[in-house]
């Protein structure tokens, strides 16, 4: 009976301690997903599921809010601070929100949360309160701040309260807030001040002179007024300073009597430059011109003043050699102010009139900028005449000896054509000897030797027949030659030719050949360096799984029109080719691995041979590590 009379004080201290405090305590039930009133004016009528609690909650505190629980409920936090706004008028149209805040803690049992507990304070008025003297404080500020001169108020005792904008820069503050100079020095102690106020019992005070302030590198000439303020009382409340920075008053004043000089300085300036830019624009071939709708003129000018030719528009539009030109034409219609209201580029020829007198058309680069009033109407354009004769002929020859450059790399191609059919002539004589080499007694030493031989043999052969088919399409000499085969029969020698190449263990060569017979007319030299360079690189990329080769035929719609056709594909099932480079595979030297032996050259000699013959080419793969599949399709 004891305890439980122990339980229930607890309980009225607990209330009355709640009761004081005017706090709220609400409690999310987490294993009944319900929230509810434990103490307080009712901020729910009922309890409410947590979405519907939720609902309460001003939209621009709800993420915050959501993030507290969350918070509790994953074990993140056991208690947290939580301040939001809360709708107390949810039945009525419009919202009553009151700022609450408070703390939020997490009942566990068992190692898990089940309820959560928020004491909470309703802090609208104080901080209603808060607002209204903060906007109060603010506007006297904003006017104290504002002032159009400097104003600061010291202690009765001559220390620094507070300095406005226009203060602070008067006197080269550190900050908006302090400075560290005025701050430590008293107001009595600061010349003139020093000498001509009552530390006890200071007068008002006005002087205009030259304040010099070294440790804030001040020199400057002020109006200064001082001006005590007291109570009802006759009590001393702040000291009053005023100042304006007339030094730039006095420095225009100093400044009338050189004017003169100054500007009689400038209009010789001026002269000098019109006769300098009239120099120069004469060396550049170049004019400056003004067009007056008004005036129905366009004029030439030597300088910027000086007018050396004058055409009406109609006389300037005959001058042109095209005369379709949207702004040749337009200077003989009524639409020329359209034309010149934006700006314009000009280049092209006209009759030697107006930068040279001679009998050759010249070529002129114009730049003419519209021209308004101060009401925006058009008025006319101005600009810039240039005659870019020698930058023509210039452009001529550079275009002649880039053809010339062009020719001369076309001759080092041959070249490199030549010699590497010069390359492949010992290349042959050492795979006549290897062959020669494995007749003799065999052993697995030499048996070794005579199969790096071949490989490396081979390998030189197909970089040289790269570099060759490269040089030929690099002239753009590849050149077509159908024959009559049966490919049945080409496609067995080649898949038995490509088996030793499979050397990994655990990769199986397979043939796809799906005809006894297959009698067509193709290139099938081409043909076979596709698919030997599909194998190579299959490979290359494959140590396990299988290594497929076959063909098979298929029509396909070409421009409209059905054609017969020839398909090869090798599939692997290698390292496959990562999607970011499956655009760039059969660009020319590209490479999916650096470190694998190759030149980069074969797939974009596979996918020019399937230009040249009006084919197409492609690769089918999900991605690296899921293998690939490249196949070729060329019209029979």
């Amino acid at each position: 009976m004891m305890e439980d009379n122990k339980i229930f004080d607890e309980q009225q201290v607990m209330q009355m301690a709640l009761d004081i405090s005017g706090s709220h305590v609400m409690c999310l039930d987490l294993v009944h997903d319900r929230v509810y009133d434990i103490h307080g004016e009712a901020m729910f009528k009922t309890n409410v599921g947590l979405e519907e609690c939720f609902t309460y909650v001003h939209p621009d505190d709800l993420d915050a809010f959501r993030q507290l629980f969350q918070r509790l409920i994953n074990g993140t936090a056991k208690e947290d601070e939580c301040r939001f706004r809360w709708n107390f008028n949810r039945d009525g149209d419009t919202p009553d929100w009151h700022d609450m805040y408070g703390y939020a803690i997490a009942e566990y049992e068992d190692g898990k949360p089940i309820n959560i507990f928020s004491t909470l304070t309703d802090e609208t008025e104080t901080i209603r309160k808060e607002n209204r003297i903060k906007r109060i404080s603010e506007r006297y500020h904003s006017i104290f701040e504002n002032s159009v001169i400097g104003q600061s108020f010291y202690t009765p005792d001559g220390w620094l309260v507070d300095a406005n904008r226009i203060m602070r820069k008067i006197c080269n503050f550190d900050s908006d807030n302090n400075d560290e100079f005025f701050s430590k020095i008293n107001l009595f102690d600061i010349s003139p001040f020093n000498e001509v106020l009552n530390r006890y019992h200071p007068e008002d005070y006005w002087a205009c002179s030259l304040s010099i302030i070294p440790e804030r590198n001040m020199h400057v000439y002020l109006e200064i007024s001082v001006h005590p303020i007291y109570n009802a009382d006759g009590k001393l409340l702040y000291i009053s300073v005023t100042a304006s920075d007339v030094t730039e008053e006095r420095n225009m004043y100093l400044s009338v009597r050189q004017n003169d000089v100054d500007m009689q300085r400038i209009s010789n300036a001026i002269r000098t430059y019109e006769y300098e830019l009239g120099i120069l624009m004469q060396f550049c071939q170049m004019q400056a011109f003004r067009i007056s709708l008004d005036r129905d003129v366009i004029e030439f000018y030597s300088g910027l003043n000086t007018v050396v030719r004058s055409f009406n528009l109609k006389q300037m539009q005959k001058i042109f050699v095209d005369q379709e030109n949207e702004f040749v034409k337009s200077l003989g219609l009524s639409t020329l102010s359209q034309t010149l209201s934006h700006p314009i580029v000009y280049v092209g020829q006209m009759h030697p009139v107006v930068t040279q007198s001679t009998t050759e058309l010249q070529w002129v680069h114009i730049n003419c900028i519209p021209e308004f009033d101060d009401e925006g109407r058009l008025l006319g354009a101005f600009g810039v005449w240039r005659n870019i004769n020698d930058v023509m002929h210039k452009q001529d020859l550079l275009r002649r000896e880039t053809q010339r450059a062009q020719e001369s790399g076309q001759l080092k191609t041959l070249f490199l054509a030549n010699m590497t059919h010069e390359i492949r002539t010992p290349i042959n004589a050492i795979v006549g000897f290897a062959e020669l080499l494995s007749s003799l007694p065999p052993s697995d030493d030499r048996n070794e030797v005579i199969k790096i031989i071949k490989n490396n043999c081979d390998m030189l052969l197909r970089l040289v027949d790269d570099i060759l088919t490269a040089s030929s399409l690099e002239s753009g000499s590849m050149k077509i030659k159908p024959v009559d085969v049966d490919f049945s029969r080409t496609f067995n020698e080649l898949f038995e030719s490509l088996r030793p190449r499979v050397q990994e263990i655990g990769v199986e060569f397979i043939s796809d050949n799906p005809y006894p017979s297959f009698p067509i007319n193709v290139d099938a030299d081409r043909v076979s360096q596709v698919i030997i360079n599909f194998v190579t690189n299959a490979v290359k990329y494959t140590t396990q799984g299988h290594i497929k080769l076959g063909y098979r035929s298929e029509a396909r719609t070409v421009d409209g029109q059905q054609h017969d056709g020839l398909y090869v594909y090798c599939e692997d099932t290698g390292s496959g080719i990562p999607v970011e480079a499956q655009d760039k595979i059969f660009e020319r030297f590209f490479k999916v691995n650096d470190f694998v032996q190759g030149t980069g050259l074969g797939l974009s000699i596979c996918k020019a041979f399937a230009d040249a013959s009006h084919g197409d080419i492609g690769l089918i793969s999900d991605g690296e590590g899921h293998g690939s599949t490249f196949w070729l399709w060329i019209p029979l």
